[in-house]
Order: C-alpha cells, then sequence, then structure tokens
C-alpha cells in the first residue's frame, strides 16, 4: 500500500461492500480486505462447506470428527434425572455434577476446564500493552468472513479464535502483527480440520500480500511451538452438538441454526471469554428456544440434566449473549449477521426477540 492509500481512513471491500478500519486511532485495526477476484481454486475439487441439514441427520459427519451420539444413560427418564439432581451434593464437584451427561460430554468438560487450554478472561488488561478489544473485535469478524469465502467449517473458525486468545493470552504483541496471528491461526486449524486447508500462499493473498510466506511460516511454527501441538481444544460448537441432540424433537431446524448464530456472536465478544465453552453453548441454547417461544420455560429438568446446568449458573452469560443478540454488545458483528440472514440458516438473525428474558427463567 502507497503513502496515499495509508492515508485514507478507511478502505473498500469489493466482496462485502463494506469498509475496514485503518489503524489511525486507539481502537481501530488495519485489517485488508479479502480480494474481490480470486486468482485460483483455493480447495479444488473437493469443497469443506457444512452440512447445512440438521444435524439429526449428519451422525456419519459427527463420527469423522469424533463426536459420539451414545450417552450414559440414553433411556433416564425424567424422574431420574430429577433424582440424580437432587442427590448432587452443593458442592462443586465437576464429575458428580455432569453424572448423568453423556460421556463424551463429560470427557469434554474435564477437557475445557484444564488451565493451559483456557485463554485468561483479561489478557488485554494484563498481558497486552498495544491492542485493544475493537481490534479484536475486528479481526474476529473478519475472520468470519475469511472462512465463509473459503467455505471453512465453524470448527475451523472456532478452533482460529481460541488459538489467538490463547496465544495473546501470555505473548504481548503488536497492532501490525495481529491479522498475521489471525492468518497464521486459521490456517494451524485448517490443516487440523479441513480435508483440503487453504496454502501459504492464499494465507497471504487474502491479506493484500501485506506479510510474506516467510512470515506466515515464521508465525505459524511460534504459534506451534506455543500450542505444544496440542491442536485439539473443546469449542461451543461440539457441545451444542450433542446438546442439540438431547433435545431432540424440542430444538427445530430454526432453534438450531439460531443457536449457531449465537455461539458465532460470542466469538467477538471478548467479556464472553470468561465462560466455559460448554456454558456458551447451553446458554445459546436457552437463548433461542426463548426466542422461538418465549412464553414456554427454555430450560427444562431434562436439559438441565444433560448439560450439568441450572438456569441460575446460565444466568450470567444467557443475559451476555441476548444482549448480543440484540445488538447491544459486539458492534463489529457485521459478518456474523449476514452470514445467518441467508435463507439456508432460515434467516434466524433476523427473527425478532424479546427485550427482557423473565427473571422467572433464570431462578432455580
Amino acid at each position: 500500500m502507497d503513502a496515499n492509500q495509508s492515508s485514507t481512513n478507511v478502505i473498500n471491500c469489493d466482496f462485502r461492500k463494506r469498509p475496514f478500519p485503518i489503524a489511525t486511532g486507539s481502537d481501530q485495526l488495519h485489517v485488508k480486505p479479502i480480494p474481490s477476484t480470486k486468482r485460483r481454486v483455493v480447495l479444488g475439487d473437493l469443497t469443506n462447506s457444512e452440512d447445512l441439514t440438521s444435524t439429526h441427520s449428519s451422525d456419519n459427519k459427527d463420527n469423522r470428527r469424533t463426536i459420539s451420539t451414545v450417552t450414559a444413560n440414553k433411556g433416564c427418564e425424567v424422574e431420574d434425572c430429577v433424582k440424580s439432581e437432587l442427590s448432587i451434593s452443593s458442592r462443586p464437584v465437576n464429575n458428580r455434577k455432569f453424572s448423568v451427561a453423556p460421556l463424551i460430554y463429560q470427557h469434554l468438560h474435564s477437557l475445557e476446564v484444564e488451565e493451559n487450554r483456557r485463554p485468561l478472561p483479561n489478557y488485554m488488561e494484563k498481558v497486552q500493552t498495544d491492542i485493544t478489544i475493537g481490534m479484536r473485535e475486528t479481526l474476529v469478524d473478519w475472520l468470519v468472513e475469511v472462512a465463509d469465502e473459503y467455505k471453512l467449517t465453524s470448527d475451523t473458525l472456532f478452533l482460529t479464535v481460541s488459538y489467538i486468545d490463547r496465544f495473546l493470552s501470555s505473548h504481548p504483541l503488536s497492532r501490525n502483527k495481529l491479522q498475521l496471528l489471525g492468518v497464521s491461526s486459521m490456517l494451524v486449524a485448517s490443516k487440523f480440520e479441513e480435508i483440503s486447508p487453504p496454502l501459504v500462499e492464499d494465507c497471504c493473498y487474502i491479506t493484500d500480500n501485506t506479510y510474506t510466506k516467510e512470515e506466515v511460516v515464521q508465525m505459524e511454527k511460534e504459534l506451534l511451538r506455543f500450542l505444544n501441538s496440542d491442536l485439539t481444544n473443546p469449542i461451543p460448537k461440539t457441545f451444542l452438538r450433542i446438546l442439540v441432540r438431547t433435545a431432540q424433537g424440542d430444538c427445530t431446524p430454526s432453534c438450531e441454526y439460531l443457536s449457531w448464530f449465537l455461539v458465532e456472536l460470542s466469538l467477538l465478544d471478548y467479556s464472553c471469554l470468561r465462560f466455559l465453552p460448554s456454558m456458551v453453548a447451553a446458554s445459546a441454547i436457552f437463548v433461542a428456544r426463548f426466542t422461538l417461544e418465549p412464553e414456554k420455560h427454555p430450560w427444562g429438568l431434562k436439559m438441565q440434566c444433560y448439560s450439568g446446568y441450572k438456569p441460575s449458573e446460565l444466568k450470567d452469560c444467557v443475559r451476555a449473549i441476548h444482549d448480543l443478540q440484540l445488538g447491544r454488545r459486539a458492534s463489529s458483528s457485521k459478518a456474523v449477521r449476514e452470514k445467518y440472514t441467508q435463507h439456508k440458516f432460515k434467516c434466524v438473525a433476523a427473527l425478532p426477540c424479546p427485550l427482557q428474558i423473565p427473571s422467572s427463567y433464570l431462578e432455580e
């Protein structure tokens, strides 16, 4: 970019027809737009587009991702759930709290609470000096566009953001390297998740060649060294798949897509880092069901048993996600909203939602 271009405040993006901020203010991030014309077929003949049918009919895909639907007590009746809940001590003992949940859910929960897999919820204040919350929000929103343009799975997107937050929790970074970290994280996540991941050259191309191939490779090495090659990490989408199956007939396709929309919105909100991925997934289903049927309590005994969360435990996270849905937070969430206003997602981003959640829904 020449000197005249760098002096402008915005840069037009033909792909989404909206501006991206240049780093002229303390809370802005220079993010190169996705080029409007591709020079090559990035992913070849094999596409990585996510199956948009209901997860009830996508067993083969989930088996490939090792997300088993076998539960420890699949035939558990509501009465058994209630008895189990009443027998649980008030002490926060996780393995007992999730005793009626599917075994894979219990295992994932035991992983998500590990300290090395969790980003610091206050790393912006404790670690970073040149990066702001607004810059992170802009970067994540841009990555949503990149993932959509290159037809990457949502698992890749969630892992990408997880790598970014974990890396920034211990490594101070200058703002001119934040987009480099973003594309390098997406490259690593793609190699782990995708059938045909993008190339290093593609990562340079989508940043308008702001970074060289050598810079991307070097950042990739640094990221892998930090992750210690431990690329697996429980993400909200994984827990969401399990809980949607738990709801079964109570969760319509619209409810499922709306839950997807809400968990992707949570990616942009820095304050949501304080919540566990399982809590974010449970809260997204809570808000989705409330949106579609506001007169009905969204969190019955069955969901309490299988998720391990009572409504009162979800209260803060539910309110945060509800605020995101109403646009009270994450002001840069344009890409996510545009994505979920498409007909293939049943336009769930455009669904009206009550302004207040009754306090009775969030009590014991």
